[in-house]
């Protein structure tokens, strides 16, 4: 019984990770792509003009995806109504160590 119920989550986890219906991982990494080249925050009809020529997928499969990688945790909501994404191309850099902040004032 218990390793029913393990497959059974393991199965449920898997499913909230495939793409949206009609899309693959292909898919997925072009909507990345495409979201790094627009500055990686898609918000208004000009981002979603040139994630859709980039990708070739249609509105309705870019607002799908967009909301794919919002529930899987690659991107964030922002307060404006668009989304972030924060994963491959567009993950946030790490903040200077202290220590190089302070050897490259020291330098300066």
């Amino acid at each position: 019984m218990k390793r029913l119920f393990a497959l059974g989550a393991v199965t449920l986890l898997a499913a909230c990770e495939t793409p949206p219906e009609g899309t693959d991982e292909t898919d997925v990494a072009n909507f990345d792509s495409a979201m790094a080249t627009i500055g990686c925050d898609l918000v208004d009809e000009g981002d979603y003009q040139a994630v859709e020529i980039q990708t070739g997928l249609s509105r309705a499969q870019a607002q799908e995806m967009a909301a794919f990688r919002v529930d899987t945790g690659a991107a964030a909501r922002l307060s404006n109504g668009g989304i972030r994404l924060k994963t491959g191309p567009c993950t946030p850099a790490e903040p200077a160590a202290p220590e190089a902040d302070a050897d490259a004032a020291a330098e300066a």
